[in-house]
This record gives C-alpha cells, sequence and structure tokens, in this order.
C-alpha cells in the first residue's frame, strides 16, 4: 500500500543514489538522529554495515525446493496482474520496467476497486440525460483518473472487484479467478490495494502473490495501516528507520513471508508527507528489483519457509 505523495526537490547537502546491488553495495553511513540544517527530505538508501562475505554466501545445500531457474531469463516471458486502489504509481513502475525490458514480463490485466472518478462521473450525467428523456454518447475528460486510466490509456484490461456500491460493475470471486485464468496469469502483484485478497485467490496462487508495503514489517502492518496512517504512526512512534516492505501474500493483512526491504532514516523533524515521498522513491526501485527475480525465477525459498532472492550476476549469492 502507497501513500499518492509527490517527491519533494532535493535539499542541498546530499543526492540520491542507487548501488548497483544490495548485496554488495557501498555507501556513506546513515545520518545520525538529530536535526541536520544540509539534510535532504528526499529518499536515501541507508547503508547498513557491510556483512562478512561469508554470511552473504548461503550455498544451495542450505536451500530447499530450489528450481535452478536461469537468472537470464530464458523461460517465457511471465503474464502479470497488478491490483490497485489509488494512484498505482507501483503499478506504472513495473509496467514501464517490463516495457523497458527490466522485468521479463508482461501486465496482461489490472484488477480495481475503484474503476475512476470519469466512470462515477459518466454514470451520473447519463443517468441526468436519460431521466430527461435523452439517451445519447457522454464523453468527459476527467484528470487524474490514477492507476485504472494509466491502464486503459496503454491497452491493459481492467478488471473491477469486487462489486460495491460505488462500483456496481464489480465481479465475484469466482468471476475473477475466471478472468485471471483466461488472462492465463502466472502472478499477481498488489500495489497500493486497499481490500484484503480472498482466501480462494491465494489458494488459487500460492507463493505467487506480492503485495509491497510502506513499513519494516512486521512494524506498522495489518488492517487499518495504509497510505499517510502508517508513516504518521512511525513518526508518532520515534522510530529512527523506516521503509518499504515486499512480501507474499497470505489471507490476512501483511503477514505473509517478507521478501526484500529497503532502509530509510526517519528523521528528528519528519513529517509524514516528507517520510512518505522518500519511502515510495524506494518502493519503486526494489518492488521492480522483487518482481524482476519472480519472472526469472530467481526466488529461492529456505528450508524454514522464508524465500530468498538468487543474485542474477552470481547463483551462489542471495539477497
Amino acid at each position: 500500500m502507497e501513500a499518492s505523495v509527490a517527491p519533494p526537490a532535493l535539499r542541498p547537502g546530499r543526492s540520491l543514489h542507487t548501488s548497483p546491488a544490495p548485496a554488495t553495495r557501498r555507501g556513506p553511513k546513515p545520518r545520525p538522529w538529530g536535526l541536520a540544517a544540509n539534510r535532504q527530505a528526499n529518499a536515501v538508501r541507508c547503508e547498513l554495515p557491510q556483512r562478512p562475505e561469508r554470511c552473504l554466501l548461503l550455498r544451495a545445500s542450505a536451500v530447499a525446493k530450489d528450481d535452478g531457474g536461469d537468472a537470464a531469463g530464458a523461460g517465457r516471458r511471465k503474464r502479470l496482474a497488478v491490483f490497485v486502489s489509488g494512484g498505482g504509481s507501483n503499478f506504472r513502475a513495473i509496467h514501464e520496467a517490463a516495457l523497458g525490458g527490466k522485468v521479463h514480463g508482461d501486465v496482461v490485466a489490472l484488477v480495481t476497486d475503484k474503476p475512476g472518478e470519469e466512470n462515477r462521473i459518466l454514470r451520473t450525467v447519463r443517468a441526468v440525460i436519460v431521466s430527461r428523456g435523452f439517451d445519447f454518447g457522454v464523453t468527459l475528460c476527467v484528470a487524474g483518473c490514477g492507476g485504472a486510466e494509466h491502464a486503459r490509456s496503454n491497452g491493459i484490461p481492467v478488471v473491477v472487484f469486487p462489486k460495491s456500491k460505488s462500483a456496481p460493475e464489480g465481479i465475484s470471486v469466482a468471476e475473477l479467478l475466471d478472468s485471471l485464468r483466461e488472462h492465463e496469469v502466472d502472478f499477481v502483484l498488489l500495489a497500493g490495494y486497499l481490500k484484503l485478497i480472498p482466501a480462494e485467490l491465494v489458494r488459487e496462487y500460492p507463493r505467487s502473490i506480492l503485495n509491497i508495503h510502506p513499513s519494516l514489517l512486521p512494524a506498522f502492518g495489518g488492517k487499518g495501516y495504509y497510505g499517510l496512517k502508517v508513516h504518521k504512526a512511525v513518526i508518532d512512534s520515534g522510530a529512527r528507520y523506516s521503509g518499504p516492505t515486499v512480501h507474499f501474500v497470505d489471507e490476512h493483512y501483511d503477514t505473509g513471508k517478507t521478501l526484500a526491504q529497503r532502509v530509510v532514516p526517519v528523521f528528528a523533524d519528519d513529517t509524514p508527507e516528507l517520510l512518505a515521498a522518500r519511502v515510495l522513491h524506494e518502493e519503486h526501485q526494489v518492488y521492480v528489483e522483487a518482481v524482476a527475480a519472480l519472472c526469472e525465477d530467481r526466488i529461492v525459498w529456505r528450508e524454514d519457509g522464508v524465500p530468498l532472492i538468487k543474485s542474477r550476476l552470481n547463483p551462489d549469492v542471495y539477497l
């Protein structure tokens, strides 16, 4: 789940940087807790102390059920369904990464519980026109339609789920599963989808549904923790660090196994909006990396049920 907050401008004294690989990245140490006159408000990757190489090298003997998938993505491109409720910035990041070749897959369907403000307005206008004895086509241009509108503008089918008063065109769980089968979906990606995923969908796609949450789970997760509410809770708690978590989805809110995380410092004078912008910047990077690994069959499961991402460059290294 994500907050629709645009990243603020860079403050003097720092610049954004992206490390080439999480397992070997180097960089400046996190700034200490406290006010700093020249620090920036934008997202930065907080570098943890580098672990010894021995700890990074998890040999195949310690990993169970390793499919040994090739990192080069030699297999067919995976078919992805993305679920959104709002602006869908993570959806757009994944879609653009797929178009740009960073993700060995294609977004073939978008599922949303909010079909778009333009649909609501069209229904209202048409109802008024019909009530006055006329019935003809109505076309309106409405800005800010979010993830659903981005999907439509790129020729991606939009599925409305579930059915509700605000979305009477929504479909049932059985119809949703049929739709995903018709689109031959391999993986489901939640990108700011606020509804609890039906158990039937979790059973249909075991170990094949990912979600991104704007905190370091298991902290600040669960029902009711979404958007700016998460970042406000982080700041109010006095936590010094936050960041996004990519995790597999089970039948509950934010309790699935963690796949990847990024650390973002929390400053003493932070606001929920500033923290949200820095975390969102990291979300776009870590989610694309996780989805790329998923599509390239580079995720393996340890004996204790913990998922690990196999390095694309070195199959003996897990991230």
